[in-house]
Parts: structure tokens; sequence; C-alpha cells
């Protein structure tokens, strides 16, 4: 079964907003293939209206695969980011917004960058939702789509299955996010540290308006979140966590799976994995005394549970950050 990604093409577009999305979805494809991961085939359709090549604001033309009128299925439509005003594309390509509102209908996902969500605000399937924009074009956002709710404070946001990214880096954050979700955690980490490690870590909350809040109201839980962070060296166990919050365990497992969206053993590992990634990557610290400060009392353990989780040994993984950040 394939997975259909479709870039939209349009005059006066930021090329990098658009290719970035295909090479990093080539890239997992390849990466599962040659790690012997279920491999699910990547098509990749360039659109316009018309079928006619487009002109970019670095100077050149790209041409499509496909125009409107022809016949083919997405699971993520791309909208690329626009040079400066985006007014004057949004207008030109008003073929755009009855083919966004029906893909939306057949309950496609969707991600723009930059001034590219102006074709979904202006498509009427961010209204009462919550999105973002580049910041220079906040006002005008505002001022055109009254019904939109802006999140100037996110650099990324979500609505179901809506993502909006307000640059180009924030835009990299989602792509590899999709990633995870067609391909895994370990495909996706692949792709993090071939492309830009500099990213956030996929388990660390991505700062999404919308549906993506880190935040939530059962207090006790919250609680407990510090009071994991705060005791990772020690050999946690649900039942004792449970226990220090009053909880029997299957309640605590309810609450929290509830308010935080996984399961607390699930947690408990992303926090300790977290964690190890910054020690690896900022300190000199050897593998067992890394294993000691995250909660895993032997070296070989926490190898094995760190090249599950990431795809790569810790001492692999420190070689590559090490890399890339004093190369």
């Amino acid at each position: 079964m394939a997975f259909n990604l479709t870039l939209l093409l349009c005059d006066n577009m930021l090329v990098s907003s658009s290719t970035m999305a295909a090479e990093l979805f080539n890239f997992a494809q390849a990466m599962a293939r040659a790690t012997r991961h279920p491999v699910q085939e990547v098509v990749i359709r360039r659109i316009t209206p018309d079928g006619r090549p487009v002109q970019t604001s670095a100077g050149f033309e790209l041409y499509p695969t496909h125009s409107l009128e022809d016949s083919f299925s997405s699971d993520l439509i791309h909208i690329p980011a626009l040079w400066r005003n985006p007014r004057p594309a949004v207008n030109r390509y008003q073929a755009y917004i009855p083919w966004l509102r029906q893909q939306h209908q057949r309950n496609c996902n969707m991600t723009a960058v930059g001034t590219g969500v102006c074709f979904l605000a202006e498509a009427g399937l961010l209204d009462g939702k919550p999105a973002t924009t580049h910041w220079h074009y906040f006002d005008q956002l505002q001022k055109h789509y009254p019904q939109v709710q802006l999140e100037r404070q996110h650099f990324t946001t979500q609505a179901g299955n809506i993502f909006c990214a307000a640059s180009v880096n924030a835009m990299a954050e989602l792509i590899v996010y999709q990633v995870e979700r067609i391909f895994g955690r370990v495909i996706a980490r692949q792709a993090q540290r071939n492309f830009f490690h500099e990213i956030r870590n996929i388990s660390e909350p991505i700062g999404m308006g919308g549906q993506q809040q880190t935040r939530h109201g059962d207090e006790t839980i919250a609680q407990a979140q510090i009071w994991i962070q705060d005791n990772l060296s020690k050999p946690l166990q649900i039942a004792d966590i449970a226990e220090q919050f009053g909880m029997p365990q299957r309640t605590f497992h309810r609450r929290f799976k509830n308010a935080v969206g996984s399961k607390p053993s699930d947690y408990l590992t992303q926090v300790r994995m977290t964690f190890a990634c910054d020690l690896l990557k900022n300190t000199d610290l050897s593998i067992l005394e890394i294993a000691n400060y995250s909660g895993y009392g032997e070296a070989t353990w926490f190898s094995s549970r760190f090249k599950q989780w990431s795809g790569n040994t810790p001492k692999a993984y420190r070689h590559t950050v090490r890399a890339k950040l004093f190369s």
C-alpha cells in the first residue's frame, strides 16, 4: 500500500519549503528498505491547477506531475511558503480552494508552511481553529481571516489533521512527526539526525497549539510528572509512583493516560531516554554513568533499551551528534 504525498506548487513559492518534505519521505523509504523495517512505498506528486510549471522565488521553474483534473489520492497534502505578500498567489490560485475543501472532507492530512497557511484560511478550513504563520504576516492574517484562532506564541499548530508551521525550520519538525507516524520512531529519528539534529527530539513536546497542548487539568498527574523527572536516577516502578500519589495502580494508569496521552511506563521511558540523549550530547560522562543517572543500573541493559528506542547505540548516537556539533 502506497503513501501518497502531494506537493502544491504555485508561483513565488519557496522551493525549500516543498522539496524538504519530499526528501525526508524519500529518505525514510530508503532507510526502511536498508534496515528491513516495514516498507511503505512513497508516491510523490507535484500539482498545479492546469498542469503548467511555476516560477519559484529562486528564479527557476518547477514542473508538476499532475493537474487538478487528474484522478489521484492523497494521504498528505503539503502547502509551501510564499515569498513576501501571499495575497496575489492566493487570488491567482483560487482553483486550489474548493479542491482543498474536498480533500479535507476525505480526511486527508495537510501541512502548510508560513504564508502558505493562507490557502487553508482562504478555504475556511481554519475557522475557529488554531493556526500560526510567519511572524511578519501575523497582523495581516488576523485582518483577512478574523475567524482563525491565531497562535502567535507557537511555531507549530495542529487542528485535527491540519498542521501549520511558522517557518521552514518548524516545518521540518512537522514533517519528521509525519514520518514517525508512517514509518515509526526509529526511522524518524534516523531522518532527524541525518538532516538536522538541531530540531527537537521527537519525544519532546513540539510546542503545538490546539490538540498537541502539553498542559492538562489533572493537577495530581502534573505533580507526578514533575516527581518522575526529579527522581529519574532511582529504580522507579509505576506501582510505587501510584502509591506515592495515593492512588491504586489501575486508577493512576487511567488518569495518567487520559491526561498525558500515553501510558506511565511509556512516559517514564521517554523522559529517561531524552535525558540520556542530553547527557550523551553535552557531557563526557561514561555510558555507565549516564545509565545510572537515567535510572538504569547496568550499562548493557541501558544500551539495549536505548538502541531499541532510538535505532542507535549510545556510543553511535554520541558520535553522530558530537560530529555535527563540533565539526
